[in-house]
């Protein structure tokens, strides 16, 4: 884990880094397909890691197929998180259009803010831990399937074996995620280069956490 912060710099070791990157942005331009071919190419990269080649796995539409385990995967944990915020925001809801229909009970008033509070905290803390436990998903994904993947007790078993290796991936996938979302401050189409960008960064962070 010591050489993790060389996920910002190591894609430019690759001498055909900047086809790669336009490549890969062009296919994210795909809706869906182009998201799970993006996983897929992530993947690959980091096996290219695992062989000692700093360099991104070959730009092309090959890898949907690889990358759809970890699409559902991730797909599957992002559901569960909306269906929790739905159980806690609807009746939120349910309790402020009841309370703008005639006259207003301060009580209620108040447990329906306390609810919506309650409901963004639940999604901040959910989604940080889908963050940090990432690593541990995508890497069970790719070895074992869907299954291993959505095993919540031997992902969380996989994290806890370093915490500090944890919470630096955890941290480092959040910068790749902010670098991921800085072309879309720049302009639209920067967004798609900056999005494969923070897939190349996704691959060295994981593989890092793998070898740590």
């Amino acid at each position: 884990m010591d050489r993790i912060t060389e996920a910002f710099i190591w894609p430019f070791r690759d001498p055909d880094w900047v086809s790669k990157l336009l490549i890969i942005a062009l296919t994210l331009l795909i809706p869906i397909i182009g998201s799970i071919n993006g996983l897929g190419w992530m993947l690959a990269t980091i096996d290219r890691l695992r062989a000692g080649e700093e360099r991104l796995a070959p730009a092309n539409l090959s890898y949907i197929g690889r990358g759809l385990r970890l699409f559902a995967v991730e797909l599957i944990y992002t559901l569960v998180i909306v269906v929790i915020a739905l159980a806690i925001f609807v009746p939120a809801l349910a309790l402020s259009v009841n309370q703008g229909q005639g006259s207003a009970n301060s009580g209620l008033i108040a447990a329906a803010v306390l609810l919506n509070l309650v409901g963004f905290s639940v999604i901040t803390v959910l989604s940080l831990a889908l963050t940090f436990m990432m690593p541990a998903i995508v890497l069970a994904t790719d070895r074992a399937g869907l299954g291993a993947g959505i095993d919540v007790r031997a992902v969380l078993r996989r994290s806890r074996a370093n915490l500090n290796h944890t919470l630096i991936a955890g941290l480092m996938l959040i910068a790749a995620s902010f670098v991921g979302s800085i072309g879309s401050i720049a302009c639209g189409v920067g967004v798609l280069v900056t999005s494969a960008y923070a897939l190349a960064m996704q691959a060295w962070i994981i593989r890092s956490f793998d070898k740590g």
